[in-house]
């Protein structure tokens, strides 16, 4: 994308600060997008395919996956960040990225592999996502890692903020910490407006398909829906247009509806504090001190409010609470085991792995683990602790 095309805000791949590890150019390919198709054919994304967004991926063939949920996010982030005059590919790789670090098993495996990982520094799938792009993916002769510009990788780690100062809360996850010791991608300040599009993409995303996965598993109704506050008066005014529409047409076109008004609120509130403070660059947008990509203080409202029910009656459904109480305890089992007995980890596992009940080991286990798909983690669990299944 030439930069002419390109507000002044965007981030200019001319301008890039490059890779860590000095390679040719691609004389057909701006950077951000050969960042992309190295993303895309990395192992870590493909396994996206069978991974928990809500349900487990024997759970149907219709509902949301890691990776069906990353494409939607992509393209949220692409068609916002061209009406913005943003760099698409930088907002396309970084939304296509945000997730490769998630556990099998969705926000429970998170979760049990945090727990059992605390005594080694914990777990956290953003700090995981950077391990894969950096170290784990190992596909090129001179470097592992799919090296990607500083931009791509600034923006992985910051999209929802800065990690240290201000509102920044969690002490800075380890693998992250240990990186920016070579490579300074900026913990404090906020990410390129690309990235902030790629967050509030993702919210956007998950927000409507968790609307649309949660009624077709009927964990609530299109009723259930009148008293949230956006969501109820788009799906009444979809019912009042089109009275006879059959109820899959009634639910895509009420969430189409969601999604555009969600996107145009974003779009709107980000003009306004674009030109409230004036931004000229990029590096400004990472200076300003607050975020750029917003959503207004009304949509907000309505996003809390709608995150509320979902959590109420979806994440917390006792259908859900089945599965993710068996996921948590899959990944719990799976970690005793293998860090007690690391000599039952495949081969090329094994020889990074060292002694028993080392930090080493464990870290080691739980990229084996975190590395996952749903149905490869309970094929492992029943070989190991099945007596009936094949070793």
């Amino acid at each position: 994308m030439s930069k002419s095309a390109l507000a002044p805000y965007a981030v200019h791949a001319e301008e890039s600060r490059g890779r860590l590890h000095r390679e040719p150019e691609s004389p057909t390919r701006s950077l951000f997008q050969r960042d992309r198709d190295r993303i895309i054919h990395s192992t870590a994304f493909r396994r996206l395919e069978y991974k928990t967004q809500v349900f487990v991926n024997h759970e149907g063939d219709h509902y949301r996956t890691r990776l069906t949920h990353s494409l939607e996010v992509a393209q949220i982030a692409r068609s916002a960040s061209r009406a913005l005059g943003l760099n698409e590919d930088l907002a396309e790789a970084v939304a296509l990225a945000h997730d490769l670090g998630h556990t099998p098993f969705g926000h429970a495996g998170e979760e049990a592999l945090d727990e059992v990982m605390r005594p080694f520094g914990g777990f956290e799938h953003n700090d995981q996502t950077l391990r894969i792009l950096t170290r784990l993916e190992r596909r090129y002769a001179e470097f592992d890692g799919l090296n990607l510009t500083w931009e791509a990788l600034e923006g992985t780690v910051k999209h929802n903020g800065p990690l240290v100062g201000g509102a920044a809360t969690r002490p800075v996850p380890s693998s992250i910490a240990v990186y920016v010791r070579q490579h300074d991608l900026e913990l404090a300040t906020w990410p390129s407006a690309e990235a902030q599009v790629a967050a509030l993409a993702d919210d956007i995303a998950y927000n409507n398909h968790d609307i649309d996965d949660g009624l077709r598993a009927e964990l609530f109704t299109v009723t259930d829906l009148d008293e949230v506050p956006l969501v109820g008066p788009v799906f009444r005014e979809v019912r009042q247009t089109y009275p006879n529409l059959e109820g899959a047409r009634l639910i895509h076109e009420s969430i189409r509806r969601l999604i555009d008004r969600m996107a145009s609120d974003l779009l709107a509130e980000t003009r306004r504090r674009i030109s409230d403070a004036r931004l000229r660059s990029a590096a400004e947008v990472r200076a300003l001190g607050a975020a750029t990509v917003a959503f207004s203080d009304t949509m907000r409202a309505n996003d809390k409010a709608l995150k509320a029910f979902l959590f109420e009656r979806m994440y917390r459904h006792y259908r859900v609470n089945r599965m993710s109480s068996k996921a948590r305890r899959i990944v719990r089992e799976l970690f005793q085991l293998l860090h007690q007995e690391p000599q039952c980890l495949p081969t090329e596992w094994r020889q990074q792995a060292d002694d028993a009940g080392t930090e080493v080991t464990a870290r080691v286990v739980a990229d084996y683990i975190a590395g996952m798909t749903d149905r490869f983690a309970l094929d492992e669990h029943a070989r190991l602790f099945d007596r009936y299944a094949k070793p």
